[in-house]
């Protein structure tokens, strides 16, 4: 019986000229799948990290890193910049010692921007995929997600027009105690990598790494 009803159908098809269209489903909106894309490159920079140096501390998901790098990826998406430095001046140092004035530690940030079609879309774990390939082929950006002291991550992602846009934050706060004060000074010293800035916050006369950033270019 079921033969003959499904022979019957095609008999049916033909005879009235009808196809199925040859289209694809369409693809997901970009912009609501930022959160999954984020979530997967922590964790594939995660599993590479303790590949590349079974030390290191494992990165906790820090709220407040994940807030900044957020807003990070948001602005340069919508103003459709690369930089450490936003337009107005703003960096993730100085949001996040916005947000902590007695934030004190090193903070590493590695930026990237890759183009895709609208008609594929966004596939989350080849994104990621190519967004940690493009780090590790850059030394600063490799060493900066290896670093091995770094204890706590955040990773933001924005979409807009044709491009998506990540930030990933890393810090740690080197073992040092948080300023005197009740309204110390916020500064920022920039390194050209993380080891650089260890150096100074090693004893036995530290440089207080108030807002320190190691980043790559």
């Amino acid at each position: 019986m079921m033969r003959l009803a499904i022979s019957g159908l095609a008999l049916l098809l033909l005879a009235g000229c009808v196809t199925a269209p040859d289209t694809l489903p369409a693809a997901p909106d970009p912009q609501t799948q930022m959160t999954a894309l984020a979530t997967r490159i922590a964790d594939l920079v995660e599993e590479q990290r303790i590949k590349l140096d079974p030390s290191a501390k494992a990165l906790a998901i820090d709220p407040e890193l994940t807030r900044i790098a957020e807003a990070r990826a948001r602005d340069m998406a919508q103003k459709n910049y690369l930089a450490h430095d936003a337009p107005n001046g703003d960096t993730s140092a100085s949001l996040l010692m916005a947000a902590d004035a007695k934030w004190q530690g090193l903070l590493g940030e590695n930026l990237a921007a890759q183009h895709y079609v609208k008609q594929s879309g966004v596939d989350v774990d080849a994104f990621a995929a190519r967004f940690l390939d493009e780090w590790m082929k850059s030394d600063p950006h490799r060493d900066n997600l290896a670093f091995p002291a770094y204890d706590r991550t955040g990773v933001g992602a924005a979409v807009n027009g044709d491009t998506v846009y990540v930030t990933q934050l890393f810090a740690s706060d080197m073992g040092l105690k948080p300023p005197a004060g009740d309204d110390p000074k916020s500064t920022v010293t920039r390194y050209p990598s993380a080891a650089e800035a260890q150096r100074d916050a090693a004893p036995p006369a530290p440089v207080r790494l108030r807002g320190a950033e190691g980043v790559g270019p």
